[in-house]
C-alpha cells in the first residue's frame, strides 16, 4: 500500500534513485586503485578470496576476521594451511616449480624472461623469498590452483551491444529510462557460474592478443573450428580493431587467491554501437565454457569472482541501465 501523499511515480523515482546511490557506493568501494596502503581496502577487496573450501578441493581456509586481513595488523598466531593443487605440482608448462627448486630463481616485481612478474598496480612485498598478497591474508598459503608465485595475469574481454526490439530500436528499462546493455557471458565448467570470457596471458603474449584469443576460444569455439568461421572471423577482426574501453586493471578478488599467489586482470570493453557486427554473430561454447549467451546488464547479474563489479563500472561508463 502506498503512503498517503506519495504517488506511484514518486515511489518509482525513489527506488531508481536508491539503486543509483547503491551503484555509486559500490563503484567507489571496488574501483579505487590499490596503493601502498592497500590494506585500507582489504575489507572491500577480499570476499571471495576468503571462501571455503578452496576451489577443487576439501581444503578449509584458516578463518581470517575482517579486521585481520591486513598484513599491517599484528597476528603472531596466524598459521594458514599450506595448499598447492597436485596438478600444479606436476610442473605443467604454465606453472612455476616449487620455491627452492634447483635452477629456479624467480625475479619478483620484474619481467622475468618471458614471464611477467610485475603487478599491474604497485610493488608487492617479498618476505624471505616468498611474494605476499598485496591486499592481505587469505587463510591459505602456497599457490592453490594458480601456476605462478605472485601475480597471475589474465585478460577479460567484455563484448557488448545495445538490446534492441524487433524493429531495431534500443530497449530501455521502464524504471531508469536508460538503454539496456547486453554482454556475452559464458558458464564456467569448473564451477557452473556465469562469467565474462577470459583467460591467462601467455608468457610474452600481448594483452590485446589474449583478449581476442580468449573470446574466440570460449565464446566462438574457435579451437574446434566447427561450422563456417569465415563470417565470424571478419566480424571479430573489425570489432577488435575498433577503439576499446579499459574497464579495470589490477587485483581481482578471486576464490583461487592465496597468500602467495593471486589473480590480476585487465578487463576491456569492445562495443558494437549499432549491432551490425554482433547481432548475427554465431555464439558457440568452447574451451572452458559449458554454455554461452547474451545477458542483459543489470544489478541482478550474479557472476564469477568480481566480474559483476566490472559490469557495474561498464554500465556506469556507458550510461546504461543498472
Amino acid at each position: 500500500m502506498l503512503s498517503r501523499g506519495l504517488s506511484r511515480g514518486a515511489v518509482a523515482v525513489s527506488i531508481t534513485a536508491a539503486i543509483a546511490a547503491v551503484g555509486s557506493f559500490l563503484y567507489s568501494r571496488w574501483f579505487r586503485p590499490l596503493g601502498s596502503s592497500s590494506c585500507a581496502h582489504s575489507m572491500a577487496a577480499h570476499v571471495k578470496a576468503l571462501t571455503s573450501p578452496y576451489p577443487g578441493s576439501q581444503v578449509q581456509r584458516t578463518p581470517v576476521p575482517p579486521e585481520k586481513i591486513c598484513w599491517q595488523v599484528d597476528w603472531p598466531e596466524y598459521d594458514p594451511v599450506d595448499y598447492t593443487a597436485p596438478y600444479v605440482l606436476t610442473n605443467p608448462p604454465w606453472a612455476d616449480p616449487p620455491l627452492g627448486s634447483e635452477g629456479f630463481s624467480p625475479k619478483f616485481n620484474a619481467l622475468d624472461g618471458a614471464v611477467q612478474r610485475q603487478s599491474l598496480q604497485d610493488t608487492y612485498s617479498v618476505e624471505k623469498g616468498v611474494p605476499r598478497n598485496p591486499v592481505g591474508r587469505t587463510g591459505v598459503k602456497g599457490r592453490g590452483l594458480l601456476g605462478r608465485w605472485g601475480p597471475n595475469h589474465a585478460a577479460d574481454p567484455i563484448i557488448t551491444r545495445w538490446k534492441q526490439d524487433s524493429d531495431g530500436r534500443r530497449v530501455t528499462d521502464v524504471n531508469t529510462g536508460k538503454p539496456i546493455l547486453q554482454f556475452v557471458a559464458i558458464q564456467r565448467k569448473d564451477c557452473g557460474q556465469w562469467a565474462i570470457p577470459g583467460g591467462m596471458v601467455d608468457p610474452g603474449e600481448l594483452v590485446t592478443a589474449t583478449l581476442r584469443r580468449e573470446f574466440c576460444e570460449e565464446a566462438l569455439n574457435s579451437l574446434e573450428g566447427t561450422g563456417d568461421q569465415t563470417e565470424n572471423e571478419k566480424k571479430i577482426q573489425e570489432l577488435f580493431s575498433q577503439e576499446h574501453l579499459l574497464i579495470y586493471k589490477g587485483y581481482v578478488d578471486d576464490p583461487r587467491n592465496t597468500d602467495n599467489s593471486w589473480m590480476e586482470t585487465q578487463a576491456v570493453n569492445y562495443h558494437d554501437e549499432t549491432g551490425h557486427l554482433l547481432n548475427q554473430l554465431r555464439l558457440e561454447a568452447g574451451d572452458d565454457a559449458g554454455k554461452v549467451q547474451w545477458v542483459d546488464v543489470s544489478s541482478e547479474c550474479s557472476l564469477y569472482a568480481n566480474h559483476a563489479s566490472f559490469i557495474l563500472i561498464l554500465a556506469h561508463k556507458r550510461g546504461a541501465h543498472w
